[in-house]
C-alpha cells in the first residue's frame, strides 16, 4: 500500500494543491517500511490525482482539498482523508492505526488561489 501527504516541511499541509510536495510512505504489514518527498511538480486542475494516481497511491491525506481533486481520486478509487493535521508521519501512523478519520469536507475551489499567485 502507498499513502502520499500533502506535506509542508514535513508537516501535513492544509491545501492540497498548493503544497510544497507530498510524502510518500510505503505500507507493509502496518509498518511504514520506506518514505520519500516528492517535489509538488505544479497545480494545474486535475494533474495532481492522476500523477499520484500514476506513482500507485492508495490513499492520499491532506489537510484541506478542493471537490474537483476529490471528484477525482474518487473516480480513481484512492481513499482522500481530508482535515489532517500535524507531522506528516504521525498522520500516516494515525491513518494505519485506525484512529485518522476524514472529515469529509471539500474546500471550495480556488478559496485561496489569490494568496499563492506570485
Amino acid at each position: 500500500m502507498k499513502i502520499a501527504v500533502a506535506s509542508e516541511k514535513g508537516m501535513v499541509a492544509e491545501h492540497f494543491g498548493y503544497c510544497e510536495g507530498f510524502a510518500i510512505f510505503d505500507i507493509e504489514d502496518d509498518r511504514i517500511i520506506k518514505s520519500e518527498v516528492v517535489a509538488n511538480p505544479g497545480h494545474k486542475p486535475g494533474f495532481l490525482p492522476n500523477l499520484l494516481n500514476d506513482m500507485g497511491v492508495n490513499t492520499i491525506i491532506a489537510g484541506g482539498m478542493g471537490s474537483g481533486a476529490i471528484a477525482i481520486f474518487d473516480e480513481k478509487n484512492i481513499e482522500v482523508i481530508v482535515g489532517a493535521r500535524g507531522n506528516a508521519q504521525g498522520a500516516v501512523e494515525s491513518y494505519i492505526n485506525g484512529s485518522l478519520k476524514s472529515t469529509n469536507s471539500a474546500c471550495r475551489e480556488h478559496q485561496h488561489h489569490e494568496e499563492h499567485d506570485e
